[in-house]
């Protein structure tokens, strides 16, 4: 059986899929696709409770953050179905977990070569203000470890560092809601920028792709037929 990942883009075989979709299901994929970005992405580090790892999986998509970058150390990366409630199929799932390697710097280090600006939450005072926070750069948010918070490899290699005012006794929000409260205000502040924080062309095309072969499902078969009807031509 063909795994999905493993069919290319070809524009043939793309439209060929298209057809098997509603047209409320395109119209809906092509508005999502509208409001996708990448200009912010989100980093978690080390999370060992599946229910907010997933939580923070479906905030991504909630709010429009295309990637998530997994850090895998000590525990590794599950989903919780009944918390992520699909989300985690629509958003790109990148993990770091090369047992030869320091995936933490590994990942930093590959976000700030692609042009962002790595910031990690904490919740010093003496820290960047979310509300405060510039968007004059693609930003790259981490997240910690629930016990532990962010870790010193974090705090060595980050851009800076960035906090959510606070007015209680609680010293810091649980990880789900630090990521859906900084994604909310960021999102808002981006979508109303004057920033190229859009998709490309071709990343909508290759999405767009990759998302109408999860919806159609059993696209081994889809291929096949294709397959069969281009050897008829």
């Amino acid at each position: 059986m063909a795994d999905h990942d493993d069919i290319p883009y070809s524009k043939e075989f793309s439209d060929f899929l298209t057809q098997f979709l509603t047209p409320e299901r395109k119209e809906i994929m092509n508005k999502v696709l509208e409001d996708r970005t990448r200009f912010i992405t989100v980093v978690i580090e080390d999370i060992f409770q599946p229910q907010n790892a997933s939580a923070v999986v479906r905030t991504c998509d909630c709010f429009g953050i295309q990637d998530v970058h997994i850090i895998e150390k000590r525990n590794k990366f599950k989903i919780n179905p009944n918390i992520d409630r699909g989300g985690g199929q629509w958003v790109n799932v990148l993990k770091y977990n090369d047992k030869s390697k320091n995936n933490t710097v590994d990942c930093i280090t590959q976000l700030k070569q692609k042009g962002y600006k790595v910031l990690a939450t904490s919740p010093h005072t003496n820290d960047t203000n979310l509300y405060d926070l510039d968007l004059d750069s693609p930003v790259a948010l981490v997240f910690g470890n629930e016990k532990l918070g962010i870790s010193e490899d974090v705090r060595q290699h980050a851009d800076g560092l960035v906090r959510i005012p606070m007015y209680g006794f609680t010293e810091s929000f649980n990880i789900s809601v630090s990521a859906a409260l900084c994604l909310s205000v960021l999102s808002e502040k981006l979508r109303k920028s004057n920033l190229n924080w859009k998709l490309t062309d071709d990343e909508k095309t290759e999405l767009l792709f990759e998302w109408t072969k999860i919806r159609v499902g059993s696209v081994d078969k889809y291929l096949f037929e294709y397959n069969r009807m281009q050897t008829q031509k």
